[in-house]
């Protein structure tokens, strides 16, 4: 028998206070095949054009952000959750090749393939005199 209720008063407060990261928005799997990165990321509730993908300096920065709707007056909210969401998430990719990234967006997963500089190219052998 739980001397306190489930739902006790104000429980509401500390629902995300209690729990840690209840969002799965950025994370990612990154993976190397055929010379490439693959990055599969989940942005989910974004449309494509709320996110920017980005390359400085060896970062690669993925960012999303999301305004609420419109505000609706004739609308009484019980509760209201989805406002105003951004995220940002940086990876190193030491050997991207920056003019030739493909990223692709489909049911709220981030695609993107970078492919890795080819190293023969990059070298550069110093003759000893």
């Amino acid at each position: 028998m739980d001397l306190i209720p489930r739902k006790f008063y104000l429980d509401d407060i500390f629902d995300d206070f209690m729990v840690p990261e209840r969002t799965n928005i950025g994370k990612c799997d990154i993976y190397e095949k055929d010379n490439k990165y693959h990055i599969e990321m989940d942005v989910p509730g974004f449309k494509k054009e709320d996110i920017k993908i980005n390359l400085d300096n060896n970062y690669l920065t993925i960012s999303a952000e999301k305004k609420s709707a419109d505000k609706d007056e004739s609308k009484k909210y019980i509760r209201k959750e989805r406002t105003y969401s951004k995220f940002e998430r940086s990876i190193y990719l030491g050997d991207a090749d920056e003019e030739n990234i493909e990223a692709e967006y489909k049911d709220g997963i981030l695609n993107i393939i970078v492919p890795k500089v080819d190293e023969n190219i990059t070298k550069k052998y110093i003759e000893i005199k």
